[in-house]
């Protein structure tokens, strides 16, 4: 069955023929999203949501999907989207970063013009007919200082402008290196260096808990004076209020704002004032921006919901279309083998370690770390993927640290789950073979070559005779049919380990003969996805 994909905003008509040509069934309502009651009530048919600012995914929304897998913003900014009930809920939330880079960072570029000649009302003033040449003098960019706050996708664009305009630019960006910053022709400072120097400040960064009012009122205070600030990027990165007394006061010479704290913004603080131009969110909106952020994110959620590829999500490591099919199989073995620990642990789980080793060492081990974690976590939440795993584990406490390292085995690469509670550890390994197929290979450190099925029996005892006769002979007896039984040991009459792949789930009633036995010292029915 083709997956559904409903779109609820305005999209452009390339978009959802990209759905179409896919294969995707698409339901194209671009007016849904403003009625929140009517979308709670359809979004339950569809795996899908395709979205633009109107539309406003809440946690009753979600509550209302039990098909949904992914979220599309087309656009960079998610603010109408409740990422973390959408984490819990297991719903990919993906954007759209680079279709409109060019664009935003061109509308600071025009924004810096704006204010530099105070153009809009110079403009107003004239079309009212007057001519006060006089009243608006402006200040030229050449030889001034532009100060970037974050130099990232849209930052990196107009520091790369900058210089154009014969303007040195300094970046405070704690992720920008040194090398980059001198291949981009920069000059990388801390916050504090760029706000004395800086005659043009322009933020590009997000709004996250770090940079939220990150020109505070006591950072403007430290400007220079008649510096001028554009804000392109997020609103509440700027103390408005704040930046309106200087403004009144002469300290900051103006502004340019294209972003608020409040949107739609219908009242602040810096209407009204000289010298402050403002627009309505604008930087995305051309003609070119809209298409390409339209087309990306529906080639991206028809990527993921046919393929598996994840591309710019934002509550989940990306996988390209190459990578899953290369990855899939060592996602399965993931899986299995969180299945595995998570099954045969009762206690509470302090801390999860992955190994990585050979081949798969150098793979995306995000992803991987997902897969194996969401196993662990589905016995508890069986409603618990990929996405809202790491979410839950963090909910409860859990650490969870990885290794890789060089082949040191007969496997080309493996993987080794590690389990840590107030009572034990308890490890698995597995690796895939040439067949595609995940093995089990190693069991509380005891080597073993199973085949993975969907129902199957652990049994740990001594090494003793007799074990392999009780258990083939109790399930025969009871009609259980046995497609594959491993066996393993740590030493001659030392702890001995069996694994069974069987044809359905074992019925208790078998389980309780076997303990009956006295000749086990666990036996344990588990339970795997397998395709």
């Amino acid at each position: 069955m083709a997956p559904k994909v409903l779109i609820s905003d305005k999209l452009s008509e390339a978009a959802v023929q990209i759905f179409r040509d896919r294969g995707i069934d698409v339901d194209f309502q671009p007016d849904l999203g403003k009625d929140k009651d009517k979308l709670a009530e359809v979004i339950g048919n569809y795996d899908g949501l395709a979205i633009r600012s109107a539309t406003k995914v809440t946690e009753k929304i979600l509550a209302n999907a039990p098909n949904l897998k992914v979220i599309g913003r087309a656009g960079i900014g998610t603010d109408n989207i409740d990422k973390d009930a959408a984490s819990k809920k297991g719903v990919i939330v993906m954007n759209t970063p680079f279709g409109n880079m060019i664009t935003t960072a061109e509308h600071a570029i025009a924004m810096m013009f704006a204010v530099a000649r105070q153009i809009p009302e110079a403009s107003e003033s004239t079309h009212a007919g007057k001519w006060e040449k006089s009243k608006f003098m402006g200040v030229e960019l050449t030889g001034k200082t532009l100060g970037v706050i974050g130099a990232g996708n849209i930052g990196g664009i107009v520091c790369d402008r900058a210089p154009g305009l014969k303007m040195k630019v300094v970046a405070y960006d704690p992720f920008l290196g040194e090398e980059k910053a001198q291949k981009m022709g920069v000059e990388k400072v801390e916050l504090e260096e760029l706000l004395t120097r800086a005659d043009f400040i322009t933020l590009h960064v997000p709004f996250t808990e770090q940079t939220a009012n990150i020109l505070s009122r006591e950072n403007l205070a430290k400007t220079k004076k008649g510096v001028r600030i554009i804000n392109c990027a997020r609103g509440g990165l700027v103390d408005e209020e704040a930046l309106a007394d200087m403004l009144k006061s002469g300290h900051v010479a103006g502004a340019a704002f294209d972003v608020f704290k409040e949107e739609p913004a219908t009242e602040n603080p810096l209407f009204n004032l000289p010298n402050v131009v403002c627009t309505p969110h604008l930087g995305a909106a051309t003609t070119e921006a809209q298409e390409n952020v339209a087309l990306q994110v529906a080639e991206q959620m028809a990527d993921y919901l046919l393929t598996g590829a994840v591309s710019n999500a934002l509550n989940m490591p990306s996988v390209t279309a190459e990578e899953a099919m290369v990855m899939t199989p060592w996602i399965n073995l993931a899986g299995h083998l969180g299945a595995f620990i998570g099954q045969m642990t009762d206690e509470p789980i302090k801390a999860i370690n992955i190994l990585y080793d050979g081949t798969v060492a150098e793979m995306n081990l995000e992803a991987l770390n997902c897969g194996v974690v969401a196993g662990i976590m589905k016995r508890a939440n069986p409603d618990v993927n990929m996405v809202s795993a790491p979410v839950v584990a963090r909910e409860k406490g859990i650490q969870i640290s990885t290794t890789n390292q060089d082949k040191s085995g007969v496997f080309d690469g493996y993987v080794k789950v590690t389990v840590v509670t107030d009572k034990r550890e308890r490890s698995v390994a597995g690796t895939v073979f040439s067949d595609g197929k995940p093995r089990f290979i190693q069991i509380k450190g005891i080597q073993i070559d199973a085949e993975i099925g969907a129902h199957m029996l652990y049994t740990t005892n001594e090494d003793v005779p007799g074990i392999i006769g009780t258990l083939g002979q109790t399930m025969g007896e009871n009609g259980v049919n046995i497609a594959n039984f491993t066996l393993g040991r740590s030493a001659a009459n030392g702890e001995a380990i069996a694994l069974l792949y069987v044809d359905e789930v074992v019925p208790a009633p078998v389980i309780d003969k076997l303990v009956a036995t006295g000749l086990f010292t666990q036996v344990k029915p588990l339970q795997f996805d397998v395709a």
